[in-house]
């Protein structure tokens, strides 16, 4: 079993059809999908690479040898009890935003990841509208909730991460399992080392290196949105005793005062007899949201839904 992957550029020819039930089923079935020929150019992918690369060996690399994670899992090593370091992930991460200090040091590396983010933008609002397509919305429905009304206001970070090889893999995960709290996700990951697995129908599948490719998952304000028709689902890192995988992950996020809601036209009723609507979830502010998240990022989501609905 394998995640979809789907040729994002057969949006614009005969296959359009196709293409767009593939991409409702990767969000209706799978909350994961990877999307070849998706616009993003081939070199400017290559220079990402290299220069989170050189921006790891140059910036990173010296201070996570002295990290939290290598010195808790040298201590349970040394004592030998048979435990797992249950709540550390092995990962070296940086977040990019707009408005905040850049690592300046690696040639290159912000003219590089400001293009790579204009770019990765413009996807993720394509892939939105598609969303909106595929679940009967108006077109810009989707946009529009995570922006807050019209504008340019959504919150839209990028993750620089790297996890190093780890000399006790069976100890700890590189990252634990969670779903995402924000929108769309849009996932550049290494091309050779394997390690992102999603948890589908009750096992863990792994999301396979594909050179250039870019994988979407759904968040938990998509499954809110859509009144639970995609889902946002559960995954996790797993670490390697050899290579350094690299993993960017962009966020296409509400700004914290949005209120979220389902749309209205995704309320059904729940049979032709009966008035009721039926809503599965709260109407919210992202911010409150986020606050819960916070808490419970490596718990159940239902109970976060349930306590921002409270609020």
């Amino acid at each position: 079993m394998a995640i979809p992957v789907i040729d994002f550029s057969k949006l614009n020819g005969e296959e359009r059809a196709k293409t767009m039930a593939q991409i409702a089923n990767g969000c209706e079935e799978w909350g994961f999908f990877q999307l070849v020929n998706h616009g993003i150019p081939e070199e400017l992918l290559e220079r990402v690479k290299k220069v989170c690369a050189e921006f790891y060996k140059l910036e990173r690399e010296e201070g996570f040898k002295n990290s939290r994670p290598i010195r808790l899992l040298n201590e349970l090593v040394e004592k030998k009890s048979g435990d797992k370091l249950e709540n550390v992930d092995w990962e070296d991460v940086i977040t990019l935003v707009d408005d905040n200090e850049w690592p300046s040091k690696t040639p290159g590396f912000k003219e590089t990841m400001a293009e790579y983010r204009k770019e990765l933008k413009k996807l993720a609002e394509k892939v939105m509208e598609v969303m909106d397509e595929n679940l009967g919305l108006p077109k810009g429905y989707i946009k529009k909730a995570f922006n807050d009304g019209e504008g340019d206001n959504a919150f839209f970070g990028t993750k620089v991460s790297h996890y190093p090889p780890c000399p006790h893999s069976e100890l700890l995960n590189g990252l634990r399992a969670h779903t995402d709290a924000g929108g769309v996700i849009l996932l550049f990951q290494d091309d050779k080392v394997k390690g992102l697995q999603i948890l589908k129908d009750g096992e863990w599948i792994d999301v396979q290196p594909l050179p250039n490719s870019i994988v979407i998952n759904t968040g938990d304000q998509i499954e809110v949105l859509s009144n639970g028709k995609y889902k946002s689902v559960l995954h996790r890192v797993m670490t390697s005793p050899d290579g350094n995988r690299r993993s960017i992950a962009s966020f296409y996020n509400p700004p914290l005062k949005a209120t979220i809601a389902p749309a209205p036209q995704l309320v059904e009723k729940a049979n032709q007899d009966d008035l009721e609507m039926v809503q599965a979830y709260p109407k919210f502010v992202f911010g409150d949201y986020m606050s819960v998240y916070a808490e419970q990022k490596f718990l159940p989501k239902e109970p976060r839904f349930h306590a921002v609905g409270a609020m």
